[in-house]
């Protein structure tokens, strides 16, 4: 992650004079969606980027030490060596930015990654996710948990319920959603959210990230997603430090596109599998 943001005082005449041209908003969404994505070796390199921002992560109900183990290898190895090697990349590097996974399974994707000889970040939701409605105790006790085994990022799910009644404070990172909500990352939301990073960042000169997640599953949308930073931040929030995707099936669909790019031939899910 970047480094901490300090915060600032809070100013509610700050925040209450925002306003937000809707429509401006959705003809600039309209824009963004509707730009052409670069081609061929152009392509690949962007999407490489895409899989460096990438937080790949598990959330599930039924979440096992095997499949955070699958997950891992997955996020240190994320495309096939013989793809790399075609263009060159195969001693590059290339990971995910981190691996994202409920506090009681980053002991399992911590122990992986060090069985991997890997030092990738493991990222962890906490703080009663996905509702946030936990007493306070329990969310702080929880971050502690995750932190003692392992975690060095915590998603934190705030309490909405001080969003919504003005209690607002500083962060080092600002989310779209849980996503686990019906609507999540869509791009009029994320153009506002962004607007205000830059803002702050004009004001204090402090760089707050940013992370869309849910809902983002082709390499198609990840390209969108980098061009809305690109234009929007700049340089400076093209990478995990200060910009993340969170998702679980979009690395699929990355590795599907370089396939392409390679072979010139798309290949079968089963062909590219998860471990």
């Amino acid at each position: 992650m970047s480094a901490r943001n300090p915060g600032t005082t809070l100013d509610l005449e700050w925040i209450s004079n925002v306003r937000v041209n809707t429509q401006a908003v959705l003809k600039r969404a309209q824009r963004i969606q509707g730009q052409k994505t670069p081609k061929k070796q152009w392509q690949a390199a962007w999407l490489l980027k895409a899989v460096a921002c990438i937080d790949l992560t598990t959330l599930a109900g039924d979440d096992t030490p095997s499949n955070v183990h699958r997950l891992c290898l997955k996020a240190v190895q994320p495309l096939r060596c013989d793809l790399l090697r075609e263009i060159d990349m195969h001693d590059k590097g290339v990971t995910t930015a981190a691996v994202c996974v409920y506090p009681s399974r980053v002991a399992d994707a911590v122990k992986s990654l060090k069985a991997a000889n890997s030092s990738l970040p493991v990222a962890s939701v906490a703080t009663g996710f996905p509702a946030g409605q936990t007493p306070l105790e329990t969310r702080l006790q929880e971050v502690r948990m995750a932190v003692a085994d392992g975690a060095t990022e915590i998603d934190i799910v705030i309490n909405r319920t001080l969003a919504l009644t003005g209690q607002w404070e500083g962060s080092d990172f600002i989310k779209t959603s849980t996503g686990k909500e019906a609507v999540n990352a869509t791009y009029p939301v994320a153009i506002v959210m962004v607007r205000a990073i830059r803002d702050y960042y004009l004001r204090t000169g402090h760089k707050v990230g940013f992370k869309p997640a849910g809902g983002i599953r082709t390499a198609q949308e990840s390209l969108l997603w980098l061009t809305l930073i690109k234009e929007e931040l700049g340089n400076d929030w093209l990478g995990p430090l200060l910009f993340r995707l969170g998702a679980s099936s979009l690395l699929a669909d990355i590795e599907r596109q370089i396939y392409h790019h390679v072979t010139g031939q798309y290949a079968a899910y089963h062909d590219l599998p998860m471990a």
